[in-house]
């Protein structure tokens, strides 16, 4: 056997029926894997959006450092909102997703004129 048999062989193999069906499910597999693979801070938009919102409100533009006090403001209530879904304090790794999260947000809420 020679590899030119070998890739022959693969070759009809991937181009039957079945080679087509296996790849197909082997892209959606993989697809679904890398959808599941989303930040955690997703599950919790809705919080994050809500509590951008009331950090706008609650602290005034002429508060000293009002950006910092609002991110601090939105993710105090985004932590209490995991830690009440859970049951248990949220780990440093992701309290800093939902930082990220909620400064994402921000921004994006912010471009669509949404505050």
């Amino acid at each position: 056997m020679n590899w030119e048999t070998i890739l022959a062989a693969a070759w009809s193999a991937l181009n039957s029926p079945a080679g087509i069906a296996a790849a197909a499910g082997l892209m959606l597999w993989l697809l679904n894997r890398l959808y599941a693979a989303r930040p955690a801070w997703r599950s919790y938009e809705g919080t994050i959006i809500s509590a951008v919102k009331l950090a706008e409100k609650q602290i005034p533009d002429s508060t000293p450092s009002a950006g910092l006090a609002r991110l601090d403001a939105a993710l105090r209530l985004v932590l209490a909102a995991y830690e009440q879904a859970n049951g248990r304090r949220a780990s440093p790794q992701v309290a800093a997703d939902l930082k990220e999260g909620i400064q994402l947000t921000h921004a994006r809420l912010e471009a669509e004129g949404a505050l």
